[in-house]
């Protein structure tokens, strides 16, 4: 499975990137991105399999992210790993077509149910 990692946070996208080997579910980290806009350009060039990706960025945050996906009818899988846990966040996000949204802190067993289901 090709993943596209989207945080501004390096320190997080690391710690995204070393709890998905941990799953023991086969992943290949096509990239990191930065923002939205970054992503927009990613997501063209590796076609990803799931785009797991921060809820607050700077240029452009996830929610328009998913929605100028969507507007350009791409389907890829989208879930949020976010430390915005609240309902109107969970519901705006599966509303917008995520599959899920990861709460942080999270652990291992999150990711795994998640990327294999798209339940979290």
């Amino acid at each position: 499975m090709k993943i596209l990692i989207v945080d501004d946070s390096r320190a997080m996208r690391m710690i995204v990137a070393r709890t998905l080997r941990q799953t023991g579910v086969d992943v290949n980290i096509v990239g990191e991105a930065a923002n939205g806009q970054e992503a927009l350009k990613m997501i063209a060039e590796f076609g990803p399999d799931l785009v797991l990706c921060d809820w607050n960025m700077p240029v452009m945050n996830g929610l328009e992210l998913l929605t100028a996906l969507r507007a350009a009818n791409n389907p890829v899988r989208f879930g949020f790993v976010t430390s915005e846990g609240t309902s109107d966040v969970r519901e705006t996000a599966l509303a917008a077509g995520a599959a899920f949204v990861l709460v942080k802190p999270f652990m291992v067993e999150d990711f795994r149910v998640a990327i294999t289901t798209g339940k979290p």
